[in-house]
């Protein structure tokens, strides 16, 4: 059976580059919004996405005044972290934080050229905060065991 993971396991989980999906609750009528997202997480922090301002991710996240962020693992052992809170400030990003959060995802040496590229369409980019408050976690590594040990 599925484990839950212990604060330091899920907060060193939450801080590698995973791609995250963003959830926002929506406009009456429609169901909350999920889409992926970069995000940055350091152990014992706030979590960092950064979105077009303007755009319905950043409008509703305004609206809403908080979001949640689910990542995880699926090759290999499955593991997934949940957290949710509430937005504690936003602030429009320099090109050197924007490269910073591509570094995360993209192949060494490649970060600058894309921030160069993508800066006509993202040069305006906001970072919004969340600080963690609810989380949620699974780990099956004790269920690959069981299974590889037979």
């Amino acid at each position: 059976m599925a484990r839950k993971m212990t604060k330091d396991e899920r907060e060193a989980f939450l801080a590698e580059p995973h791609v995250g999906v963003l959830g926002i609750a929506a406009e009456p009528g429609r169901a909350p919004l999920t889409t992926p997202i970069w995000y940055r997480y350091e152990p014992g922090g706030d979590v960092l996405v950064m979105t077009s301002p303007g755009s319905r991710k950043a409008r509703l996240i305004e609206a809403a005044g908080r979001f949640a962020l689910c990542v995880q693992r699926q090759d290999g052992v499955y593991q997934y972290v949940s957290v949710e809170g509430p937005v504690v400030e936003s602030w429009p990003m320099t090109k050197a934080e924007r490269q910073e959060m591509a570094a995360r995802y993209l192949p060494p040496g490649t970060s600058e050229a894309y921030t160069d590229a993508m800066d006509p369409i993202h040069g305006n980019n906001i970072a919004i905060v969340m600080r963690p408050e609810r989380w949620n976690t699974s780990d099956f590594s004790d269920v690959g065991e069981q299974l590889t040990s037979r």
